[in-house]
């Protein structure tokens, strides 16, 4: 924002001289320019081309060997998240930490584009753009279902088999008492979307907003592995850090997209009749698809800056209906209680060692460490677009804190109004319900219940939309060696695929275990390159001028 208040115009990506990195590089430098009938079109070789190709070939292997490609993906899943759990819960602690640290150490001070940058956007639409592409449809998905699932497991005490493993899904220990479980499921719920998701984004968008604006480097995910490997970043060490960025924001963007078409297709089919089959599901990703494309079309601007605006009123409209409709002061109230409990069990949900609680670890925790980590590049690179001007701890407290307390407040008024109807009315619907359906099933005991699951279907619709947008506009920029002007075309074209991709595995191989499955599978080794980056971000922080 500038010193009138206003809005800053986009500025000229001009780094400060006395911190820029000397190199020969040249953005687009390796790219393949031509064109393709009216459209032109600009690709780095040989990311878009590898990347593209191994995209068309797995979708042709899924399609073609869907038995065989579903068991390789359950083979995957179960894996990763059973040999790898601790290392998604011990990195995601260090990507906390280095946060944290960073926010209260002198390198705050440092502001991204240089002492005398201007913020190219006002908070009002920066934080309406974070909040939209970083987390979107899993707010709408599992708002009401993640609470009622931990507090049901932690009410139903422990189990184990005749190996002594544990076989239930409670968090921890589980709970003795109704309120100790109440209070469990809340703090678990709030364990997988406070601090730590919004840290992985956070470690990954500082150190690309630093990379280029700071030092001068395109903005792609290579640049900010500059102090590790040096001018080898622009060969093949960083073609294959690119690539496999691209894979892991189009499956992450994919799970996204299937949970949204089964949640849409539930409302749909509560209000409508529409029927809940693959059908409809198939028609709910293309015309989803089709208003992202819209949006791409439009660019940052009229598209993304726009529909994030517009999601926040809805998101803010519905969360205070809910508010105001249920017991609003005991809804407030547990609010702080939920967050205390957060702050109490956060050690030992937390920690990476030890733990007798597999399947919670695993199934939840893992899943969801590596769910966030395959969206980090694009969730990433989107937020260092949009936030040049801002110091970094400006940044840092604005990405971790200010989100993570919006997530508090949206899963304690929408997970406790669905626990309050359970256990104070006996309401018991939205514990019988589906998955997709619960949130409806929720909206149902209040007032206005046809608007109010309305509205619900409109919100999964455009926090899609804004993350597919923000996400294609990503991939391209990858895709075409760091330009932020590539054609449009190519954007669509990324657009296009993200929703084929979540139709070949939403219908043909497995359904969204299968999505589930990529999204590990592409988080465990980009995990290893988050924890890289925090190392090179750290050197580039250190070499600024202060």
């Amino acid at each position: 924002m500038t010193k009138d208040g206003e809005e800053a115009g986009p500025q000229a990506d001009t780094p400060p001289p006395e911190s820029v990195i000397q190199t020969d590089y040249q953005v687009g430098q390796d790219n393949i320019e031509g064109h393709l009938g009216p459209w032109g079109f600009s690709v780095h070789n040989p990311v878009f081309l590898i990347s593209a190709t191994c995209i068309i070939a797995f979708v042709v292997f899924t399609l073609a060997l869907p038995t065989i490609a579903g068991d390789l993906f359950s083979g995957l899943f179960s894996g990763v998240t059973k040999g790898f759990d601790w290392f998604f819960i011990a990195a995601a602690d260090i990507f906390v930490i280095m946060c944290l640290v960073l926010v209260v150490s002198p390198y705050g001070k440092i502001r991204l584009g240089g002492a005398n940058a201007v913020p190219d956007f006002g908070y009002v639409s920066w934080f309406s753009m974070l909040f939209a592409a970083g987390m979107g449809i899993g707010l709408m998905f599992y708002g009401v279902s993640e609470p009622l699932s931990h507090f049901g497991s932690s009410s139903g005490g422990i189990a184990a088999g005749a190996d002594g493993v544990r076989t239930d899904w409670a968090p921890l220990g589980a709970a003795a008492t109704q309120e100790e479980a109440i209070r469990l499921g809340m703090a678990a719920t709030i364990f997988h979307w406070a601090l730590h998701p919004w840290a992985i984004y956070a470690v990954v968008g500082l150190s690309l907003a630093l990379f280029s604006y700071n030092k001068g480097l395109p903005l792609t995910i290579r640049s900010a592995f500059y102090p590790i490997f040096g001018e080898r970043v622009w060969g093949w060490p960083g073609h294959l850090i690119d690539i496999l960025a691209v894979f892991a924001t189009l499956f992450g963007l994919a799970t996204s997209l299937g949970l949204g078409a089964v949640q849409a297709n539930a409302g749909f089919n509560k209000l409508f009749g529409m029927p809940i089959n693959e059908t409809s599901q198939i028609i709910l990703i293309i015309g989803i698809t089709a208003i992202a494309l819209y949006s791409v079309v439009r660019g940052l601007e009229a598209g993304v800056k726009r529909m994030s605006e517009i999601n926040m009123v809805l998101a803010f409209a519905l969360l205070m209906f809910v508010l105001f409709a249920g017991p609003t002061l005991l809804l407030l109230t547990d609010m702080g209680d939920f967050l205390l409990a957060y702050v109490q069990y956060l050690p030992a949900l937390s920690n990476p060692v030890g733990r007798e609680d597999v399947n919670f670890m695993q199934g939840w925790t893992a899943f969801y460490w590596a769910w966030w980590i395959s969206w980090s590049p694009f969730v990433g690179m989107f937020i260092a677009r949009v936030s040049r001007g801002r110091t970094v701890r400006e940044f840092l407290i604005s990405v971790l804190l200010i989100p993570s307390l919006v997530c508090v407040v949206w899963m304690s008024i929408f997970g406790g109004e669905a626990i309050s109807q359970l256990v104070r009315e006996s309401y018991g619907a939205v514990r019988d319900a589906d998955l997709p359906l619960q949130l409806f099933a929720m909206l149902d005991a209040l007032p206005l219940a046809q608007v109010t699951s309305f509205v619900g279907i409109v919100l999964v619709i455009v926090f899609f939309v804004t993350s597919s947008d923000s996400g294609s506009l990503v991939i391209d920029t990858i895709t075409s060696g760091g330009k932020v002007d590539a054609p449009i075309p190519q954007r669509v074209f990324w657009c296009v695929f993200e929703a084929i991709i979540a139709i070949v595995l939403l219908m043909s191989a497995g359904g969204l275990a299968s999505l589930q499955s990529m999204v590990i599978s592409t988080g465990l080794p980009f995990t290893v390159l988050l924890l890289l980056m925090c190392v090179a971000t750290w050197k580039g922080l250190a070499s600024e001028p202060r």
